[in-house]
């Protein structure tokens, strides 16, 4: 072959050649239409650094973020009947299922972990919008009181992190009964005189707001999430009137005493470090002894603690799913 066929023609070629680079590098505000490089909103906490919009953070993300030095462990879950219905609409609800674990990496919606904000004990739930869109199932509702109990057990501070579309139509009646079980499993912490601290992300809707995340001692909001039983379009239709501007907000819910708090999320684990030692009447700890997240983790980089933790917490997706009403 000659020197045309070897050298010059490869080299054509590959001026024309589809270059396979990953579809997520880039990430559009949903707000403002801003364009941002992934590795700056990973380490903004998943903020837009332009409008402030508070995107959906990955579960082991949030957990490595909130506890100090990113280090937790994750609570072993009791299974449950997979599809005790036998459900099926478009598709069987055991396919949708697998699909979502796949995607997620996690069992269902709720993980629970425990470990320490500013050297307090704490135990954490976090909702999965990407699992069902968050949706409270029999598994989800057995994390919650799960979790309840391991708080009365090791005598600590509750904190739940809520987002969700609503009840999980695919378990019919055995989802409706998730509601009033975690609204047991809050009275019991309440009787052991343990705070139950409620932060609502975006979106936190349907029977998730009846019942076990509007029963918090204290209620704080990320900004802009929106927080309501029935989502505005329904209500619009429904009383055919328009809603106010921001109507279901989290600003416009604390203007109007739904919510006790709006926090940015960079300001979340200060606030709830503050709030649990004067509910539980601790004073601060010393500075020195304040272990922060890692700058691995921070950015984005994996730690030990999501490799090592009691269930192998996977990384999550940021994709959002469907939400199941």
């Amino acid at each position: 072959m000659n020197w045309i066929s070897s050298v010059v023609r490869p080299k054509i070629s590959s001026f024309w050649t589809k270059r396979d680079t990953p579809n997520n590098l880039w990430i559009k505000c949903p707000e403002t239409g801003e364009m941002v490089f992934h590795r700056d909103l990973e380490q903004n906490q998943w903020v837009v650094p332009g409008s402030g919009f508070h995107m959906r953070m990955p579960v082991p993300k949030r957990l490595e973020t909130l506890f100090d030095g990113g280090t937790y462990e994750t609570l072993s879950l009791p299974s449950v009947p997979l599809d005790p219905l036998k459900f099926r609409d478009e598709r069987r609800y055991q396919d949708r299922l697998r699909d979502a674990r796949a995607k997620t990496g996690r069992d269902d919606a709720v993980t629970v972990a425990k470990g320490a904000i500013e050297t307090l004990p704490v135990t954490v739930a976090i909702q999965d919008f990407a699992f069902m869109g968050g949706s409270l199932g029999m598994a989800a509702g057995e994390a919650i009181v799960t979790g309840a109990e391991a708080a009365i057990r090791e005598r600590t501070p509750y904190v739940l992190f809520a987002a969700s579309g609503g009840a999980r139509m695919q378990e019919g009646i055995l989802s409706l009964m998730q509601m009033p079980r975690t609204t047991a499993a809050v009275i019991a912490l309440r009787e052991a005189g343990l705070p139950y601290i409620v932060v609502l992300t975006n979106p936190t809707t349907g029977g998730v707001t009846a019942s076990y995340a509007m029963l918090g001692d204290v209620h704080i909001a990320e900004p802009g999430a929106l927080i309501g039983f029935a989502g505005p379009r329904v209500i619009e239709q429904t009383i055919r009137q328009k809603l106010p501007d921001g109507f279901q907000r989290a600003e416009y819910l604390h203007e109007h005493g739904m919510v006790d708090l709006v926090v940015h999320r960079h300001e979340m684990r200060g606030t709830l470090a503050k709030l649990m030692r004067v509910m539980m009447h601790q004073l601060p700890p010393a500075p020195e002894a304040i272990a922060l997240p890692s700058p691995e983790s921070v950015a984005g980089g994996e730690t030990q603690a999501e490799g090592e933790s009691a269930g192998g917490t996977p990384k999550a997706e940021q994709e959002p799913a469907s939400v199941s009403t």
